[in-house]
């Protein structure tokens, strides 16, 4: 029982901490001030959040507690308890939802000519379109089914859209009733655009077209009722690496298996008849709290239609061009420009395309030896892939794919066969890791006789497509430290050679998470010898206990620590006597905060390190991850006072975690302190339009009162 306490007091709760998270992102979606379109946009990514987060960290614990674990988790609880927690928590969060749809979202589109309507709204063209559709588009692609001794209860795919139906048969009027279920075409559009005189855009649930079109579909059936659900299924993959014969045929088969994964929700309608949502539940074998009702349409995620199908440019954020990347006088390539200096670009505010210029260029060159590529995400029709299958044919072209990037194997897979018929060396990483670095090298002979490699190191993914709206920094270099360790990091995945010391370069599971645990603790004999010590963290999430008692003891030792987290933090700050000069901020907006940045003041000799690398545990020891060094001062002097600075300034768009997992957003906390959205003063960076005197000063919060805390927190 003393070590359960002793955890939930230096540790909040994982599950807690990412429905706070989720929380943040439908706080966006509830806010005024964002364009209507983007308030749409926001609450489907909620939706798609939760989904992965069912299918993936709910089912594991449901798993767990079926396999018999009982070991509490990071606040103390056991599965059991963290899993009853969590899906009241994922109720309550689902009501959220469907208030915002109702309430907030289907009103505003109305009134800006954006209609989503019953059958019974439309008016005769509409109907004759919608029936005409319907025929013509829809009715191929249906399999109606119904449930008795020949015709099985069918294996509904995971989070597939059906309809399920009670059935009688008409010449049995007392007869029993059977079940019917009808899957919904994942081929077809969720919303069917019908014509509008008056230039509104109004449309029809393709679920409700569809439901007016049951009897024709059930002939000799009396229809007793309908209603639209879906069932998300357990979405990890299992395998053993050393039986399979190939990794690639393994996950391939594992991909197949996925869909026919345990159920572990079910979504309904809210007015669904009670004997439909018992036979559904039964059926799939899920207790009553894994039912989750919902007053709208199932699958929120699906809202994302609207967005890119409502040409409304007056409803979405105006538009935003990164800023070039402009070649000094004297240079005619980025090779050239490479030899005087580094360049750091922070996209989206610099644009992503000198990344594929990079490896264009390399393709293109003749002077280009050979290439090197880490993947683990990308986009479908990607450029740089393309390349490197177009220089398989005159150089050395070598492909890390990783092929467990989760929701993205199949691409990966199909990337991988493309390319290994084309020439190139694709290798698969090290067994029993994931390859999550973002490492691009290219080995050229120079026009003055020497050899060198100009590397590309990033902080997120080879994806053009999210590279405009997710924030990361790129560094590129032909730094012969760095380079030469980056072709010892490629040495490593395609071989497992390995080398003691990897340094400038932090290298998971080999080095990083000592060298991070080494560079606390010399922030913390600075602070003791009373040399400037502060400790700057940008990620994504922040969830392993050795950094984070490291953060505490250097906090307690007087180092100032200032966290920048996204998402997941089951970091308590502010606890007097454990975390009192750590803060912890999650910024959520316009753009996804997806870089990672790790500043130590050094005694005033400041070192960064930029990385692909979360401080998680599967970060730090499942997976190949590398974190870099900026070195040159100008790259330096753009994270230390432009970036990290907007991020710590940021009254608008911030929310500061308390020490129980809640948070507030700052604006609340800093009431006297001028409204600064980060993101905002980045885009007008980049524009030209404010420079760097428009960051204000850090202000310091004073934690709230527990009742100015509760009162804060109701009002967001």
């Amino acid at each position: 029982m003393a070590r359960t306490t002793q955890k939930q007091k230096l540790f909040n709760g994982r599950d807690h901490s990412w429905m706070q998270f989720n929380r943040r992102v439908l706080e966006e979606a509830e806010d005024p001030s964002n364009p209507l379109l983007e308030r749409v946009k926001f609450l489907a990514i909620t939706a798609n959040n939760l989904d992965e987060y069912v299918e993936v960290r709910q089912a594991g614990l449901m798993q767990r507690i079926e396999d018999g674990y009982r070991e509490p988790g990071y606040d103390g609880l056991r599965p059991h308890e963290s899993l009853a927690a969590l899906t009241a928590d994922i109720h309550d969060f689902v009501a959220a939802q469907y208030r915002c749809w109702n309430q907030h979202m289907l009103p505003e589109l109305r009134k800006h000519g954006v209609r989503l309507l019953d059958w019974k709204e439309l008016g005769q063209e509409a109907r004759a379109y919608a029936q005409s559709y319907f025929q013509r588009e829809v009715d191929p692609l249906l399999t109606p089914i119904s449930i008795d001794p020949a015709h099985p209860f069918p294996r509904v795919l995971n989070k597939a859209l059906c309809l399920a139906l009670l059935l009688r048969a008409k010449r049995r009027s007392s007869g029993p009733q059977v079940l019917g279920v009808v899957t919904v075409p994942r081929a077809l559009p969720r919303f069917v655009r019908l014509p509008a005189s008056d230039g509104s855009f109004d449309y029809l649930l393709l679920q409700d077209l569809i439901a007016q079109n049951l009897s024709g579909m059930y002939r000799g059936y009396e229809v007793l009722a309908h209603a639209a659900f879906r069932v998300t299924r357990n979405s990890n993959l299992y395998f053993e690496e050393e039986e399979a014969r190939s990794l690639l045929e393994t996950i391939r088969v594992e991909l197949h298996n996925r869909r026919k994964g345990d159920a572990v929700r079910l979504e309904i309608e809210t007015g669904a008849d009670p004997e439909i949502v018992e036979r559904l539940r039964v059926n799939f074998e899920l207790d009553e709290d894994q039912v989750f009702r919902g007053e709208g349409p199932v699958n929120l995620s699906r809202l994302m239609f609207f967005y890119g199908d409502v040409q409304r440019p007056d409803l979405k954020f105006p538009p935003f061009t990164p800023k070039s990347l402009k070649l000094s006088r004297k240079s005619a390539n980025i090779f050239d420009e490479l030899r005087l200096h580094d360049v750091l670009l922070h996209h989206p505010y610099d644009s992503y395309d000198p990344i594929v210029d990079f490896i264009q260029q390399g393709a293109e060159d003749p002077a280009v030896v050979s290439m090197k590529q880490t993947l683990y995400r990308t986009s479908q029709d990607s450029p740089m892939l393309e390349a490197l299958t177009e220089a398989a044919a005159t150089k050395e072209t070598t492909l890390v794919v990783e092929l467990m990037a989760r929701f993205d194997e199949a691409s990966n897979i199909r990337w991988a066969r493309s390319m290994e018929d084309a020439g190139v060396q694709v290798f698969h990483g090290v067994v029993g890791l994931k390859t999550h670095c973002k490492l691009s090298m290219l080995v050229r002979r120079d026009e003055d006789g020497q050899t060198r490699r100009y590397c590309h190191l990033g902080t997120g993914n080879y994806n053009p497509v999210t590279a405009r709206f997710y924030t990361d920094l790129s560094l590129l270099t032909s730094d012969p430290q760095i380079t030469e360790r980056v072709h010892m990091v490629f040495n490593y995945l395609t071989a497992h050679a390995e080398i003691d010391d990897y340094r400038p370069l932090l290298v998971a599971p080999l080095t990083m998470a000592e060298s991070f645990l080494r560079l606390i603790r010399r922030e913390q004999e600075h602070a003791q010898a009373g040399r400037p010590a502060h400790i700057v963290a940008k990620m994504n999430a922040l969830l392993e206990p050795s950094v984070i008692e490291a953060l505490y003891q250097a906090s307690q030792s007087g180092v100032e620590i200032d966290l920048i987290v996204r998402g997941l933090c089951i970091l308590r700050p502010g606890v007097k006597g454990l975390s009192d000069r750590i803060r912890v901020r999650s910024i959520v907006g316009r753009f996804l905060e997806h870089s990672r940045i790790f500043h130590f003041a050094n005694g005033g000799n400041d070192e960064i390190y930029l990385g692909s690398a979360d401080w998680m545990p599967r970060n730090l020891f499942e997976r190949c991850e590398v974190a870099f060094p900026v070195r040159s001062p100008e790259a330096l002097a753009r994270i230390h006072d432009e970036i990290l600075p907007a991020y710590l300034a940021d009254t608008v768009k911030a929310r500061l975690q308390q020490p129980d997992g809640s948070y507030i957003r700052a604006g609340k906390l800093l009431k006297d302190a001028k409204p600064f959205s980060s993101q905002e003063f980045l885009m007008q960076l980049a524009e030209g339009k404010v420079d760097l005197d428009a960051i204000p000063k850090p202000t310091a919060a004073k934690p709230p009162a527990k009742a100015a805390a509760r009162k804060a927190n109701a009002a967001d």
